[in-house]
């Protein structure tokens, strides 16, 4: 390959869209991944693309929901330069209501939406039905969003890789640094960004998910218990997760994951029987600020972040990876101020 003009350090789902945003602006990118593509949290199971609550509107929220907006003709891009689908559907969300309060609380937020979601999305209190892909509601209300998304995490990653290589983009486990660099390395550059600047700016959580088999392909997700249950478009469920700041082993599985799957299954009794197809358990990202890390990593210059994707790295990734490409490649920067790496 050429002289390459960007450098890519990690394989997840932040910096693998980082680099196809740039190979579609022209951009020669070098990705390199010393484990294997999707080897930390973006490697997992859920794939929920889910909003902030519609309140309290703040620089990280208007971030998400512009993400979650061009998700859909984002993610287009991909798969036809890939050939390959990614899972993704905006098939939206219900969420269980537990009495009168909450849901004029619901209600409250319905009419703030209208608003901060720019009438392009809808999050409105619905009666509850009764039907089989439905939690039981203590108040026989839900509420319902339009804007919540499904991915694929895996598929995305390799649709991600095929649209890079299409682009005349280059995926390797070795290779020099060339042109700037941004670093997306998750827990590991989290440690590393915290060393160099004398002050904890982040640390791992775990988490543990689960995988059924079950059709519920067009299904909404459902967020019932603290839990995301998604309905894939394989057949597939998967349910998730916890977050732990102790454990004896990272990437195992354990009790807190069989009790967690007990509670989808009595929130959700058509999962009752529904065979268990893949445990999967893995070190998560999450920035103090519970913000992404992005912009120039503070005295290395040439060299950028891309970090802190704590549960919303795929719902995030679209607006990351056109920031991030602004930045580097244009030397324009709109990142917001929280999100910087200096950012208290």
């Amino acid at each position: 390959m050429a002289r390459v003009d960007l450098t890519v350090r990690g394989a997840g789902i932040f910096g693998l869209s980082i680099a196809w945003e740039a190979a579609r602006r022209g951009a020669r990118v070098r990705v390199i991944e010393t484990a294997r593509v999707g080897a930390g949290a973006s490697g997992g199971v859920v794939g929920a693309l889910a909003p902030h609550v519609p309140e309290q509107w703040n620089p990280k929220k208007a971030f998400q929901l512009d993400s979650l907006l061009m998700a859909a003709g984002w993610w287009a891009a991909v798969e036809a330069a890939s050939g390959l689908g990614s899972g993704y559907g905006r098939t939206g969300r219900l969420q269980p209501l537990a009495e009168a309060r909450a849901v004029a609380q619901a209600r409250a937020r319905g009419i703030e939406s209208a608003v901060l979601w720019r009438g392009r999305a809808q999050w409105r209190v619905i009666p509850a039905t009764g039907a089989a892909w439905e939690p039981a509601s203590p108040s026989g209300f839900l509420i319902e969003d339009t804007l919540t998304a499904r991915i694929a995490p895996r598929a995305a990653l390799a649709a991600l890789v095929a649209a890079i290589l299409a682009r005349g983009g280059e995926v390797t486990s070795d290779g020099p640094d060339e042109g700037p660099v941004i670093w997306a390395t998750g827990v590991a550059g989290l440690a590393d960004l915290s060393v160099s600047l004398g002050r904890t700016v982040g640390s791992g959580v775990k988490g543990q998910a689960v995988l059924l088999a079950h059709q519920a392909r067009t299904a909404p997700q459902l967020f019932v218990d603290g839990l995301h249950i998604v309905p894939h478009a394989d057949g597939t469920v998967a349910i998730g997760s916890t977050s732990e700041n102790r454990w004896d082993q990272p990437d195992t599985t354990d009790d807190q994951l069989d009790a967690l799957l007990q509670r989808a299954r009595t929130a959700l009794p058509v999962l009752a029987q529904a065979p268990v197809l893949e445990r999967w358990a893995g070190l998560r990202p999450r920035a103090a600020s519970r913000a992404p890390v992005l912009g120039e990593w503070p005295g290395r210059p040439g060299h950028f972040l891309a970090n802190g994707g704590f549960k919303i790295g795929f719902g995030m990734a679209p607006k990351v990876a056109e920031t991030m490409a602004d930045l580097v490649l244009e030397a324009r920067d709109v990142i917001p101020h929280d999100f910087l790496p200096e950012a208290p």
